[in-house]
């Protein structure tokens, strides 16, 4: 079985081709400036990567150009479209209306627009993907792969705020999380390394980029995590301010003459690491800066690193103990100060980490770097969303 995996954004496509029955990526590649002049797609496969540079007035034409590589004689991996078996599309907000993994028809879709409203970024944007799949490929099977949805499982108490719960059922506020795929294929690739069934552990996965929550998973199902309504909430990130209390944005809207909807961006696009610092929202340019002796540089590590901790202690309550630390992403994967940041001062909860071990070249492949005495395993594990869509794809289709 082939399943070929979609992330679309608004002038952007990502792609994977994976054949499922060794998980291996038989190829992948982005369409870029899709809709905008001097389109581009980078098509990876066969360990060479080509480049076509072609106009790509909209997402059907950027599909085609997809599928025709895929078949290409030198670039592709399949004689013919036959051999994809179904497509998998990543959707950022399922809302209430989806708790998993659903079949793209014409109710589902016509179930998924007005959840628009709930990730205006992200939403419309995966809409042009599956119709534009539908248009080019009306026979082949789909499934919807939501970001949110492994976090359905979380109990109300968790989820809602503390509004008017009228306004909650009819208006559907209340706490979403985000990078579900992430957090569920790690922590089950940390049961998987510890030869452990989902069901025996208590797991706070840590997803750290750009973009960065926190999860609290037990018995393999997740029972809270730092982002919110949307993905505003939770850690300082790379320019999401994360947690702030809302009378402090009508207070800077008043003193910086924004209006509400500016403010909502200068808090979404101009603060985090970036305001801080005042430098760069990239943790590599932070920790460079940091180490010339930039104190707001080491600042804004600090603040990242002190939230996050927060976090691992407060959902340790939450499970009820713990029993692993999983560490993922970009800035989770690749930078031993944070990692060492965000588990300094847990040693009376039984997290400790070998400072050896943390200083890992990363290679792609899981790295255990708790110390001996540790009694909590500290784990880092590269993400893989894509796979965890073409797996959600094929097991329901």
């Amino acid at each position: 079985m082939k399943i070929l995996v979609i992330n679309a954004g608004s002038s952007s496509l990502k792609y994977q081709l994976i054949g499922m029955e060794t998980e291996e990526v038989l190829a992948k590649g982005t369409c870029e400036r899709i809709g905008i002049a001097g389109g581009k797609l980078t098509h990876k496969a066969h360990g060479e990567t080509f480049v076509v540079e072609k106009d790509l007035p909209d997402h059907t034409v950027a599909i085609e150009l997809v599928l025709s590589e895929l078949v290409d004689k030198k670039a592709g991996v399949i004689k013919s479209m036959d051999e994809i078996d179904a497509v998998g599309h990543r959707v950022v907000a399922s809302g209430e209306t989806f708790t998993k993994t659903t079949p793209v028809t014409d109710e589902t879709m016509k179930a998924l627009l007005p959840l628009s409203e709930l990730a205006p970024l992200h939403n419309p944007a995966a809409i042009l993907g599956i119709n534009a799949c539908r248009a080019v490929m009306p026979n082949k099977k789909m499934a919807m792969v939501f970001d949110t949805s492994f976090h359905s499982t979380m109990p109300a108490y968790a989820y809602l705020y503390g509004i008017d719960y009228d306004d909650y059922k009819n208006y559907q506020v209340r706490k979403y999380g985000f990078h579900g795929t992430s957090h569920k294929f790690v922590s089950q690739a940390a049961a998987e390394y510890l030869h452990k069934k989902p069901e025996e552990l208590k797991i706070v996965t840590c997803h750290l980029g750009n973009g960065s929550s926190i999860s609290a998973v037990k018995g393999g199902k997740c029972i809270d995590t730092s982002m919110g309504f949307t993905p505003l909430a939770g850690v300082p990130m790379g320019t999401r301010s994360g947690d702030i209390d809302v009378a402090a944005l009508e207070f800077l809207c008043k003193k910086k003459g924004m209006t509400f909807a500016e403010g909502m961006e200068y808090l979404n696009k101009k603060c985090g690491m970036l305001g801080v610092s005042g430098i760069s929202s990239d943790f590599r340019d932070l920790c460079a800066a940091a180490a010339e002796g930039n104190e707001r540089a080491q600042l804004a590590l600090d603040m990242f690193a002190y939230s996050c901790k927060k976090y691992v202690g407060a959902y340790m309550a939450a499970l009820g103990g713990l029993d692993v630390i999983v560490f993922t992403a970009g800035v989770g994967e690749n930078t031993p100060s944070v990692r060492a940041g965000v588990c300094e001062g847990l040693e009376a909860f039984g997290v400790k980490l070998d400072t050896k071990k943390n200083e890992f070249k990363n290679d792609g492949t899981v790295h255990e770097i708790s110390a001996k005495d540790s009694k909590v395993k500290i784990l880092v594990i590269p993400t893989n969303e894509e796979l965890v869509i073409a797996r959600e794809t094929a097991a329901l289709l």
